[in-house]
Order: structure tokens, then C-alpha cells, then sequence
């Protein structure tokens, strides 16, 4: 993600633990690394833009790598160091460049660039449309001339809260050396402006281990500015960007859909 959450502090410390950057690159492959389903829309922008990417709120890979492995050569910015170190490490051998940036203050030697993505929702982390307007002004700049600049948007969503322990979504698992990680979405809520996302983070040394002193517990809170179509191909034509049809990604079991609005400089 370009823009992060925030935490609160943990309940309890691992002794030995994980470091806060081992920390980050788990959650953020736990909770956005195994969707999938926009991955074709992506492939297929970059074929019809044909040339060089640049995938802005990279983390850890999951979008670069996808273009990679099929031949485009990316350049994934991200302003979360920790996770271009691992994005780069899982890239080796593959055309792919990182630079740790914010998406709003753009300014990078390349300004050839054929596409610009910005998958997941990180559109809707800039801060209202003052972020967005800056961060388009910039892919604008960044993307020659007839090329796209594509940025996804969160679909309806229901508003939940199973805080008070009720069932909820089922939790993302993983296992990294001798720690096991759990993410579980506990709430979702909207106002007029933003989407809520709170989730419980817990850490166990022992898969299964009961003892509070082996348990490391955090909440993660994301806000997201509710963002339509119509409101981001408003601030596309600020940023001097002409728009095309929007690609619907489809919801699955575990995810709402999306709107991929894609945009000509």
C-alpha cells in the first residue's frame, strides 16, 4: 500500500519475535496477497498499452510480478521500504525496478512510460481528491502520449462487525519460520466520506500454544475515501486525462467487486 493503517500497540510481545519489517511483509501477503481475480485486467491493459509499466503501491509484488512473469518490464513504487526489499528479492532475474516513493509526489527519470496501474484500492488512501488530482498529475507526466493510466475502486460493500466475537469472514493463516500469523476481519463500517476496515493481528510462536505470553495481539485500522466512477474520472479530467470504459472485476466468496477506470493521457 502506498498509504498504511494505523495499529495499535500490541498487547503483548513475542519474545524474539519478528522484526516490524518481517511484520509488514507477512500481513501485507496475508491480507492482499492472495487476490487474484484482477489479475487478468491488469495483463490485458498491458498488452493493449504495449510497453513499459509502472505499478504505483506496488508492496510486495503481487501486480509486478504478474507483468513480469508474462514480459513487460515494471517499475513498482511503493512508499514502504520494507516491502520493496522483498518485492526485489522475489524478482531477481525478472525486468522489474523499485522505488520507494509516495504516490503524490511522483518525480522518477522515466517518462516513457506505456501504463500506469494502481491496484487494490490505493486510490482511495490519497487523502481526497486533492491526493488523487495529485497523484494522476503525476502519472500523467510519467506516461507518454495515447498511453493509460488505470486505478481500481472498491465496489459496493456490506457493513459488518463481529468485534464481539460472532462469526465473521474466516481468517487468513500463515506460517513464516516458527511464528504463525492470523488476520481476521473483525468490522467493516461507512460513513458519507470513508470505508472502515478493522482487523484483529495475532502472532503465536507455537501453532496452538495458549499462554498469553506466547500470543502478540494487534488491531489494524484502514480508512478509505469513498470514491465512485463518476468522482474519479472527475478528477482525471483535472488532472488533463481523458476517459475510457471502466473494466468491471468480478466479487468472489471472498471479495466485493471492484471498477478498474482506466484513463488516456
Amino acid at each position: 500500500m502506498v498509504v498504511t493503517g494505523a495499529s495499535d500497540s500490541p498487547a503483548a510481545e513475542l519474545h524474539g519475535g519478528p522484526s516490524p519489517a518481517q511484520r509488514a511483509v507477512v500481513w501485507h501477503d496475508l491480507e492482499c496477497g492472495g487476490y487474484r481475480v484482477d489479475l487478468p485486467a491488469w495483463l490485458e491493459l498491458a498488452e493493449r498499452a504495449g510497453g513499459p509499466v509502472l505499478d504505483v503501491g506496488a508492496g510486495t509484488g503481487r501486480v509486478s510480478l504478474a507483468l513480469a512473469l508474462a514480459g513487460h518490464a515494471v517499475t513498482a513504487v511503493d512508499r514502504d521500504q520494507a516491502l520493496l526489499d522483498a518485492l526485489a528479492q522475489r524478482a531477481a532475474g525478472l525486468h522489474v525496478e523499485t522505488v520507494c516513493a509516495d504516490a503524490r509526489m511522483l518525480d522518477l527519470p522515466t517518462r516513457d512510460y506505456a501504463l500506469c496501474v494502481m491496484p487494490m484500492q490505493t486510490v482511495q488512501l490519497l487523502g481526497g481528491a486533492e491526493g488523487r488530482v495529485a497523484f494522476l498529475s503525476g502519472a500523467r507526466a510519467h506516461v507518454r502520449a495515447g498511453g493509460l493510466v488505470a486505478c481500481a475502486i472498491l465496489g459496493d460493500v456490506e457493513p459488518f462487525d463481529c468485534s464481539g466475537r460472532s462469526v465473521g469472514p474466516t481468517p487468513e493463516r500463515g506460517c513464516v519460520d516458527r511464528f504463525e500469523y492470523v488476520s481476521r476481519a473483525i468490522r467493516v463500517g461507512q460513513s458519507r466520506r470513508t470505508v472502515s476496515i478493522e482487523r484483529e493481528r495475532w502472532i503465536v510462536e507455537k501453532p496452538g500454544a495458549a499462554r498469553r505470553s506466547d500470543v502478540d495481539i494487534e488491531r489494524d485500522v484502514i480508512e478509505l475515501d469513498r470514491v465512485s466512477v463518476a468522482m474519479l474520472r472527475r478528477d482525471a479530467r483535472a488532472a488533463g486525462l481523458h476517459v475510457e470504459p471502466v473494466v468491471t472485476v468480478a466479487a468472489t466468496d471472498e471479495h466485493v467487486s471492484s471498477s478498474v477506470v482506466v484513463m488516456r493521457v
